[in-house]
């Protein structure tokens, strides 16, 4: 899994890439990846989200639109500004002036590696073997496996493969498929965060979703979800939610639609 910071202006695009961002393996392990996108339509919010971010939670890869809003040099201030944070950043512009005096002035000022055409033949093929080039000395320098594990939990970021008691984290829905991206991304979320409790704004701008449509009843329906997949790997269904209502696991915090992650301190059932 990695994380792309990506700027579009246009919905239609976004809707064209996200698929392909969001599942592309760049790393060549996997065959399928539940990479972490940071979308952003406009200027201002971009430049926010930037000021914001830790420099331990830095992308591994920036995309661009040039002309944003009308502003030629709108994609040229957000480079600079992530430059100017994450001086390695790899930044690619996607963009509809390729081969225009824009391009040619991205490349004078040194704002991007790379400049792709979003109206050429096979783009899709075209962006994943453009941007797996960018990324392969990121990543070649990054752990070859890293996981995160607490107690019996392990997630592993790279396959995203997620385990309980040595146990594969299944779809409770349907037990042939593994859990879902967005519970696996909310348990991720709540283990890097304990034992901080995640509120729901908090868990919809990690998860990049829209404010008016995610709310606490999504949130409470994605933790029943990773509850009931968790208690499934653990063998005892009933033992397992009764040690979330006694204060571990998956826990519920406070009166403000907030969970947690705590980690059991015996997690032998």
């Amino acid at each position: 899994m990695i994380k792309i910071f990506w700027v579009e202006d246009q919905q239609h695009w976004i809707d064209k890439f996200r698929p392909l961002l969001q599942t592309t393996d760049f790393s060549g392990v996997s065959a399928e990846a539940d990479n972490r996108l940071e979308v952003f339509k406009q200027q201002e919010a971009a430049h926010n989200r930037i000021a914001q971010t830790a420099d331990n939670d830095a992308p591994q890869i920036a995309i661009l639109d040039a002309s944003l809003n009308g502003d030629d040099d709108g994609g040229f201030s957000l480079s600079k500004a992530l430059l100017k944070k994450w001086p390695a950043l790899p930044i690619v512009f996607l963009s509809e002036h390729s081969g225009t005096g824009i391009e040619e002035k991205a490349f004078q000022q040194g704002v991007t590696q790379d400049f792709i055409a979003k109206n050429q033949r096979n783009i899709e093929g075209v962006l994943v073997w453009r941007i797996k080039a960018l990324l392969k000395p990121v990543l070649a320098a990054a752990p070859v496996n890293p996981l995160l594990t607490r107690g019996d939990l392990v997630i592993d970021l790279v396959s995203w493969e997620v385990r309980w008691k040595n146990n594969r984290l299944m779809n409770p829905a349907n037990p042939a498929r593994p859990l879902a991206p967005t519970p696996r991304k909310i348990l991720r979320f709540l283990v890097e965060a304990s034992p901080r409790p995640l509120t729901t704004m908090q868990i919809a701008d990690k998860l990049d979703a829209d404010l008016e449509k995610f709310s606490y009843a999504n949130y409470r329906q994605h933790i029943k979800t990773v509850r009931k997949s968790l208690a499934l790997a653990h063998g005892d269904e009933a033992a397992f939610m009764d040690m979330c209502r006694q204060g571990e696991g998956v826990v519920t915090f406070g009166a403000e639609g907030a969970y947690l992650w705590k980690t059991p301190e015996q997690s032998d059932g």
